[in-house]
């Protein structure tokens, strides 16, 4: 007989978290996700033993061909706990724990242990001292793999090596604040004030990388300590890659936390969506914009709303951790979520991946974490509610949930994208590989970075031709590069360029 979604056994909670972060020994991926995991446990020690499944988000550092099972055994968890490993994709973790709650939602008891690290640090430190590699035990068979492993670029940026997100995203970048009407020193200048909250969070939480508090201006006003990466971001602006940090989340129904004697640290999951921008940079329609997040983010609220018998929107929010390893991702996600960059709620409970740290693709693990830890001290009986977002590749993949003090009253609902996610994905613009002879191109996005000592290094572009198409663009040779380096990146959106015959080169239109 069908189980009512509001039936204990049916509605799935986040009932621990774990967080870990180490700046002096050396460890690996493993070490640390069994730091964060034993701090969640202690919490919840008659859980432990209730565990079926250990899933790990994916480690950018080698961990291995089996982390799971290296962490399950750590754990000492038994053999039959099925171990998982996710693809690519900072939306991973939100995306691990609205499966989780769907299965929960569905009548299947489970106990779900989500961990993930990063040992960057360590990894540096050892290649420096001339030490080997920890590479996990290569003996393991591999774990399984779950979630979408479709790739984050296409032919067209692999022939300009449009790759680092460090370069990709200054790419949206240059359009809101060509559509702002800045120039570089007008913009860095806004992302500062941006920016700076998250610094005054970072400052108070104890696993942040750089608990330290920056104003605007130590932000956005470049200095020998806070080169121009690539513009108009500042060193200061961009995610921090060099962190061993780790974070763990126990999901689980609310029958087997009362099971374990562990309710009242029950933190309900509302509801949850996913959605997908189009898939490569060089086919968005429009760079400056995120009608995936949008989209998600609309069934997000219709499904809470279904979930609480009443409309709930982003002004019922009250604590929120927006997806952070680049301005231009928060001001993507706050357009299309309908919330305001100034609001007075904050925008995260970290402090962001450029001051928190969190790299990699387990940064949304510690935003959880986080938020529901507040949310169980918010409590205190009165229903307080709470937004998590995460996203994978470059502004591609994303995950959303709503996290509430108090059970839904209709139980978790999860939200359907799916007519949505298929105008999305017919929006995608034709790409031109090469032309046969020379052509002007109207500049969509553009984005240039800079060495060490401030010089123009590189440069890439997003430009349409007349006829739609639109191609990803390097420079035709070295002269282009320091022709750019002169200019304002952002004034260039919406002008012209000159596409090379043969190759996707560009060289400057005669101004």
């Amino acid at each position: 007989m069908p189980q009512s979604p509001t039936d204990p056994e049916c509605l799935p909670v986040v009932i621990a978290s774990g967080q870990a972060l180490e700046r002096e020994a050396l460890v690996n991926p493993v070490d640390l996700m069994a730091r964060a995991c034993e701090a969640a446990l202690a919490d919840v020690p008659r859980l432990r033993d209730r565990i079926d499944r250990v899933t790990v988000v994916d480690i950018m550092t080698k961990a291995g061909p089996a982390p799971a099972t290296e962490l399950a055994e750590a754990l000492g968890l038994g053999p039959d706990v099925r171990r998982e490993v996710t693809t690519v994709g900072g939306n991973t973790p939100q995306w691990l724990v609205n499966r989780a709650a769907s299965a929960i939602a569905g009548g299947e008891r489970s106990v779900t242990l989500i961990a993930g690290a990063e040992a960057i640090r360590s990894s540096r430190s050892r290649r420096a001292q001339g030490l080997p590699r920890d590479e996990g035990r290569g003996e393991l068979a591999p774990d399984p793999v779950v979630g979408d492993d479709a790739p984050g670029f296409g032919p067209a940026e692999l022939a300009v090596a449009m790759l680092a997100p460090v370069h990709v995203y200054p790419l949206f970048e240059s359009v809101l604040a060509s559509r702002a009407g800045h120039d570089a020193a007008a913009h860095r200048a806004v992302l500062g004030e941006l920016m700076a909250p998250f610094t005054r969070v970072a400052a108070a939480h104890r696993y942040a990388w750089f608990p330290e508090e920056r104003t605007a201006s130590e932000i956005a006003t470049p200095s020998p300590d806070n080169r121009i990466v690539c513009e108009p971001y500042t060193k200061r602006m961009t995610a921090f890659l060099g962190s061993d940090q780790s974070a763990a989340l126990v999901v689980c129904s609310l029958a087997e936390a009362r099971r374990a004697g562990v309710a009242d640290r029950a933190v309900f999951v509302w509801s949850g969506a996913e959605a997908v921008d189009v898939r490569f940079v060089s086919q968005r329609p429009d760079p400056g914009r995120s009608p995936a997040i949008a989209a998600a983010g609309r069934a997000l609220f219709a499904s809470a709303s279904a979930a609480a018998g009443r409309t709930v929107g982003i002004d019922d929010i009250d604590r929120m951790d927006i997806y952070s390893c680049f301005p231009s991702a928060v001001q993507l996600a706050t357009a299309a979520l309908g919330i305001a960059t100034d609001d007075a709620r904050g925008l995260t409970v970290t402090g962001g991946l450029p001051y928190f740290g969190g790299p990699g693709n387990n940064y949304t693990t510690h935003g959880i974490a986080t938020l529901t830890d507040l949310l169980r001290e918010d409590g205190g009986g009165a229903t307080r509610l709470g937004l998590a977002t995460g996203l994978g590749w470059f502004v591609t993949k994303h995950a959303l949930g709503v996290y509430g003090s108090t059970p839904p009253p209709a139980g978790f609902h999860r939200g359907d994208t799916a007519g949505a996610q298929a105008a999305i994905d017919a929006s995608a613009v034709e790409v031109a590989d090469v032309l046969d002879a020379p052509e002007s191109a109207t500049v969509v996005a553009a984005t240039l970075w800079r060495d060490n000592d401030g010089a123009a290094a590189g440069a890439l572009l997003v430009a349409r031709l007349a006829d739609g198409r639109q191609m990803a663009l390097a420079p035709a040779d070295d002269s282009v590069v320091a022709a750019m380096g002169d200019l304002d990146v952002p004034g260039l959106v919406g002008g012209s360029v000159v596409v090379q015959a043969g190759e996707p080169r560009y060289r400057l239109a005669e101004r």
